[in-house]
């Protein structure tokens, strides 16, 4: 199966992006977004995170102190006193909240991650954001680290951050940037497009889209950071493991 549509604004003025054929890359014509036509089915989804996808038991001491500084900022938000992170990985920034007296909730697709934030005392739910019956007004501050990029309905996932995050509570998620200077210069090589692994490729004019049109005020995206690694990596030179 393959989308019709554009994943953000639903337009069917869709041109495939040759230069990116093997990763099935499309891009709308009237808001600009790229993203794989291609539909992965649900159970090519949880196949390729249950084998396939490496995440990281190492927890830097620079992560510490930044998602240390991400918390003081989220400060003032606190009034329900609950954070909410999509796609918690191993469950490292909401250990980091909790320590800090957050009541911290976390979503991932697969047991395993589910049991590891559990162990943690993580109020831990498996599955996508809007079928694992969070309330309307629910969380202060929502969180996604690296996890837009794999959704295959991002408005879907956008508009149910938008129910469960209470009036004037924060919303703060970080994805690649398709206008990297990276991918200009990798080109098809550039190992962050990939399928089925990332669906989605925004740039900061779709980002903002996005989160506009589902009713969010967007107070500020910001590009940042070039990865020597990701370099090394897209070239086959180096097979270094990614690190949180």
């Amino acid at each position: 199966m393959e989308h019709t549509t554009c994943l953000i604004c639903d337009s069917s003025n869709l041109k495939e992006l040759p230069d990116y054929s093997d990763a099935f890359l499309t891009k709308c014509q009237d808001c600009s977004f790229v993203f794989i036509k291609k539909i992965p089915s649900e159970d090519e989804l949880f196949n390729f995170y249950d084998n396939n996808y490496d995440r990281t038991d190492y927890f830097s001491s620079i992560t510490i102190k930044r998602y240390n500084e991400l918390l003081d900022g989220f400060e003032k938000f606190r009034k329900t006193n609950n954070l909410l992170d999509v796609g918690a990985g191993n469950g490292f920034f909401l250990e980091i909240a909790k320590a800090r007296g957050w009541n911290v909730y976390g979503t991932e697709l697969t047991n395993q991650s589910v049991e590891v934030g559990e162990r943690k005392d993580i109020n831990m739910r498996k599955g996508c954001l809007h079928n694992v019956g969070f309330e309307e007004n629910q969380f202060d501050v929502i969180t996604s680290f690296e996890v837009i990029e794999h959704v295959n309905n991002p408005q879907k996932l956008i508009k149910e951050m938008h129910r469960v995050l209470r009036v004037g509570g924060k919303v703060y998620i970080t994805t690649p940037n398709f206008n990297a200077l990276l991918r200009y210069r990798l080109k098809s090589k550039y190992d962050v497009i990939e399928y089925p692994n990332h669906l989605c490729y925004f740039t900061k004019k779709t980002l903002r889209k996005a989160f506009s049109d589902a009713g969010f005020g967007v107070t500020k995206i910001k590009t940042t950071g070039i990865s020597l690694t990701r370099i090394k990596t897209s070239k086959g030179k180096s097979n270094q493991a990614y690190v949180s």
